[in-house]
């Protein structure tokens, strides 16, 4: 086992076995430990859609960690709200741990309604149209007030085919506001993660590693894949760069993806992923199993009796049946939205832990 003390006090990454370029270990942070790799559902507005904390934590779920959303909250409820509440954990009832993106690839989503310089993005919020600023410093004090155990650092999300003239750009300032990021006081107990931009050409991706690299950061993350090129693009990038960041630090993938994408980034050498499939999926419709993707609004589910998954410890699974569900889908029962989504991250949970599984059965003990 290699263990390493992070920059940030309070956090720690183990790194047990490796497998290939995959690697099993643990993060150690103040709000408990995270066996990695692992899939954080993602809490937008300080909440993971449908769920209540006491179903996350529960098994065989047992969510270690949950993502919020910066720019979102920073909307609303506001800075007041949450300053009165003593920040996320304390508002939402979690006692785990906590990561929250920096607001970045939302504002920059948003690119119809905002301007981006050198120094931060002016932009429209989506609720009312009034005008904000958002600055490497701005998101710091944001996640400084949401008090998450991980911060992300303020960075520029150009979409996958961009010209190369905006990577260039978006890699330039995301550097700048990084060091701005790093030189920013945080709560004690914040650990901050870098964010490395370069789109999908394996140059400027080592480039902008190589400059961020070096900086104290707690972990570093892979941004701007996912975001509209194609898939073989985004295999490229991870099998490629993955396994060249820094081996005593978590390796974090921003906004992906399947469970096939997953199992591909294990295997390049990230630790830690989100994305929003598994809750919007359920909401919509989709439900992943061990026999493959179930619409449950297909008629031949009306008569099935049997479970969702018959693999499936979950409670949804070991309480209903692929008919009842889809009798609640097609109601618009509320109902069905939570019993779906507790599916569906416990599929993902599960996902996840048989990857961890396999590295620590087959792989070799972790050692410089």
């Amino acid at each position: 086992m290699i263990r390493t003390e992070l920059p940030t006090p309070g956090f720690a990454f183990e790194l047990h076995a490796t497998l290939g370029h995959a690697r099993a270990g643990v993060l150690h942070t103040p709000h408990g430990s995270i066996p990695t790799p692992v899939f954080m559902p993602v809490g937008t507005q300080g909440t993971v859609k449908a769920m209540t904390a006491d179903e996350l934590r529960a098994p065989p779920l047992d969510a270690r960690i949950i993502l919020g959303n910066t720019y979102h909250l920073f909307l609303r409820p506001g800075l007041e709200v949450m300053r009165a509440h003593g920040g996320l954990h304390r508002f939402a009832g979690w006692d785990r741990a906590i990561l929250t993106d920096s607001g970045g690839f939302q504002v920059f989503s948003l690119s119809g309604i905002n301007k981006v310089d050198d120094d931060g993005v002016t932009f429209q919020s989506h609720l009312d149209g009034s005008r904000h600023r958002l600055t490497p410093e701005v998101s710091m004090e944001i996640q400084g007030v949401l008090g998450s155990d991980i911060a992300m650092v303020f960075d520029q999300c150009p979409p996958g085919d961009a010209a190369p003239e905006v990577h260039d750009v978006a890699m330039r300032r995301t550097t700048a506001w990084a060091h701005r990021c790093l030189a920013v006081a945080r709560p004690a107990g914040q650990a901050l993660f870098g964010i490395v931009q370069g789109g999908i050409d394996l140059e400027r991706r080592r480039a902008h590693l190589g400059e961020l690299g070096p900086l104290p950061f707690d972990g570093l993350a892979l941004g701007g894949l996912a975001v509209g090129e194609k898939i073989e693009d985004t295999y490229r990038v991870l099998d490629e760069v993955a396994h060249e960041l820094p081996v005593t630090r978590p390796r974090y993938l921003m906004g992906v993806g399947t469970p096939a994408d997953l199992a591909r980034g294990v295997a390049a050498g990230i630790d830690m992923f989100d994305c929003v499939m598994p809750t919007r999926n359920a909401r919509n419709g989709t439900l992943f199993t061990s026999q493959g993707k179930v619409v449950i609004s297909n008629a031949r589910h009306a008569m099935d009796t049997g479970p969702l998954d018959p693999e499936c410890p979950c409670q949804t699974c070991t309480t209903v049946s692929r008919g009842y569900l889809r009798h609640l889908h097609r109601a618009g029962e509320i109902l069905y939205n939570r019993l779906a989504t507790l599916h569906n991250l416990t599929f993902y949970a599960r996902h996840m832990r048989r990857l961890r599984e396999r590295i620590l059965a087959e792989g070799t003990p972790a050692s410089y």
